[in-house]
């Protein structure tokens, strides 16, 4: 879930609870905060619980709510879960630690320092475009092991290696591409974690399902008819600053105002994403 910013930048709670119930009432099982679409590295541990409770608060009751809790940095990282539990979260996002670059050994240490540190459940995100390294088949194996690594956020692109873990560990699979979405549910996903969820929660919802119940051809006909979307939220600048424009697009936020070093959409951009949401019937 993007983070709402009022004009001038500063943290719009009533906007996030508006936008965790939009997302909730679109078909959304579950939520996300901060993320990197959260822009977890520049919103403050003061600010992260405060929209974390209020969430809770408003949505606890019918979705998960997840909070971000990965840096490059294990011990903030175990500082910001325990946070995150004392909040109420109800599970962790953990990042692999980026610019660091570690060994397979040490990530494996990381996520076991981190899974370790409270009684929530943690989803791995593995993105190694952003972090610079993949988290290996063998280390998702091991990490499986933990009675509390429960998860990925798959990021990687890598559909074989995807298909590898699935096929031999009990961890929940989620896509976290959302090109990829339908590869990932066909090979066996439980879901996705969204950045195009912003616009499209219900037709994802509806193609989740569809997966569910062996519905192939409405599966690919959501995902046909999404890919105009995905390439104007994804392609065109970045997801963050996208997603938070859509949120007001959408008129569950009052502004599409994200901080440095993210900008907001200008407004050529602002109007090929209306479009965009437009042509797919999503506006």
């Amino acid at each position: 879930m993007a983070t709402p910013m009022t004009a001038d930048g500063s943290l719009d709670v009533d906007g996030g609870v508006r936008l965790a119930e939009h997302l909730v009432d679109a078909g959304c099982d579950g939520l996300v905060l901060h993320g990197t679409t959260g822009e977890s590295p520049t919103t403050t541990p003061r600010e992260k619980d405060v929209l974390l409770r209020a969430v809770l608060e408003a949505v606890g009751e019918r979705a998960h709510v997840l909070s971000g809790a990965g840096s490059n940095d294990t011990a903030a990282s175990v500082e910001a879960a325990r946070a995150a539990q004392d909040s109420g979260a109800h599970g962790l996002l953990v990042v692999t630690p980026y610019y660091s670059k570690p060994p397979q050994a040490g990530l494996l240490a990381h996520f076991r320092a981190v899974a370790g540190s409270t009684d929530l459940p943690v989803m791995v995100y593995d993105i190694p475009g952003r972090t610079g390294v993949p988290v290996g088949v063998d280390t998702l194996r091991a990490l499986a092991e933990h009675p509390r690594v429960v998860a990925v956020k798959d990021s990687r692109n890598d559909l074989f290696a995807a298909s590898q873990v699935m096929a031999t560990t009990d961890l929940a699979w989620y896509s976290g591409e959302d090109a990829l979405n339908l590869a990932h549910l066909a090979a066996g996903a439980a879901g996705v974690v969204s950045v195009v969820g912003h616009a499209a929660a219900g037709a994802y919802r509806t193609m989740v399902d569809a997966v569910d119940a062996g519905d192939l051809p409405t599966a690919r006909a959501v995902h046909t008819r999404l890919l105009p979307v995905v390439d104007a939220i994804m392609n065109r600048t970045q997801g963050a600053a996208s997603a938070s424009a859509v949120a007001q697009l959408l008129g569950a936020t009052s502004h599409r105002t994200v901080r440095l070093p993210l900008v907001a959409l200008d407004d050529d951009e602002h109007e090929l994403l209306r479009a965009a949401l437009t042509e797919a019937g999503l506006l």
